[in-house]
């Protein structure tokens, strides 16, 4: 691989490991050397990825063993960089960790007492934080000269205004940290980054992003900050996600508690795992599944997911006082020309004025010339945001 000899920039490794996925990148400098990801752990788990350099394609499907679990996964990851671009010294491997709490407000170099605090932190973020923490310490005894480095889905958020920061419980608990902390900021954070320097009007003012995948949040963005989140204490709140309930009375918890008997732990996997559009169709997380089923439970899924991406645009163009620019990013942001077209049908209220043909085209601009608020579909990438920060604490 002549990119190894070619390496003249620090050579870092991203990994995101999400709830139903790890993605990984290679960089030398800000080359982008090798990225893939394994999907479907658990359920046919397969491998894509691909060497940039000359372009071969290293997917294969992986045996159950191989895709069993993250863990499992990180192994075949691992060997597959080592194995992929031999004598390629990893410099620091950044890592996507979901939830730094309160003290976490940027990224961090990893130590023994950062993942002892991180740990703490696992019940706040049970689908993700476990396996964010697995992906640190297989990386550390896979490359243990490599700084290791912690960057933070919460950190965007941290000084979002007090009154998007509590809950109406009493003030001890907020000193314990039991406060709304928002999540998905490193996507945010590169869309803001991207828009500052392809347009500038649009990171400098009232920006609303929708993060919509099999996570989904939205974000209220004033001048390049946070100051809304639809996410809150944990990555439960907010939108229906894949599996996730999203915003829940509190007593539909109480009552599962009283009436149906069901612990923390049966509550926990209801919630995070049997919920959201899986749950409301009882066919699948997967809306390019729900949208080709034709069910009618499958179509009340999509509905509700719309209904809700719409009402949350709503909040948060009260938060701004108004929008200027709206940004569909993540998974079904991205790629669902079908569900971005629901969204906006009904919002000419607010200034939205789609452009259904620019819309199926599948441009960057959907909105047509003179809508009040410019609507655009911006590809994320969480893995830039990470290199970037790890590329900064190694300087």
């Amino acid at each position: 691989m002549s990119a190894v000899a070619a390496a003249t920039g620090p050579v870092i490794l991203v990994l995101n490991a999400g709830s139903s996925s790890i993605k990984f990148d290679l960089f030398s400098g800000s080359t982008d050397l090798m990225r893939g990801q394994i999907e479907g752990l658990g359920a046919s788990p397969r491998l894509k990825a691909k060497r940039l350099e000359d372009g071969l394609d290293l997917s294969r499907p992986l045996s159950d063993d191989e895709g069993s679990d993250h863990q499992a996964a990180l192994g075949v990851l691992l060997a597959l960089i080592n194995d992929a671009a031999p004598g390629l010294a990893v410099n620091a491997v950044g890592h996507r960790v979901v939830h730094g709490g309160i003290t976490h407000e940027v990224p961090v170099i990893v130590t023994d007492e950062v993942m002892t605090a991180l740990e703490r932190l696992v019940p706040l973020a049970p689908l993700h934080q476990p396996h964010n923490l697995a992906g640190i310490r297989a990386a550390a005894a896979a490359f243990p000269q490599a700084v290791q480095v912690a960057c933070f889905d919460t950190a965007f958020h941290r000084a979002h205004p007090w009154v998007n920061d509590t809950f109406a419980l009493p003030r001890d608990l907020y000193d314990e940290g039991v406060r709304r902390y928002g999540f998905h900021g490193l996507s945010y954070e590169y869309i803001t980054e991207h828009l500052r320097s392809v347009m500038p009007s649009a990171a400098t003012g009232r920006l609303v992003v929708a993060h919509l995948g099999n996570g989904a949040s939205m974000c209220a963005i004033n001048g390049g900050r946070s100051i809304g989140s639809t996410m809150g204490f944990t990555a439960l709140d907010g939108l229906p996600m894949g599996t996730r309930c999203g915003q829940l009375d509190p007593g539909v918890v109480l009552y599962l508690m009283a009436e149906k008997g069901m612990d923390a732990a049966a509550i926990s996997d209801l919630l995070y795992k049997q919920s959201g559009l899986k749950g409301l169709s009882g066919l699948s997380q997967d809306m390019r599944e729900l949208e080709a089923a034709g069910t009618p439970e499958a179509r009340q899924a999509i509905d509700y997911f719309v209904f809700r991406v719409k009402r949350e645009i709503g909040a948060m163009a009260a938060i701004l006082s108004g929008i200027d620019t709206l940004v569909f990013t993540g998974g079904i942001g991205e790629n669902a020309v079908n569900i971005r077209a629901e969204v906006c049908r009904d919002l000419g209220w607010l200034g939205v004025d789609l452009d259904e043909d620019r819309n199926a085209a599948r441009q960057t601009t959907i909105s047509r010339d003179g809508s009040r608020v410019t609507v655009l579909v911006v590809a994320t990438n969480e893995e830039e945001m990470i290199r970037r920060h790890t590329a900064a604490l190694l300087d």
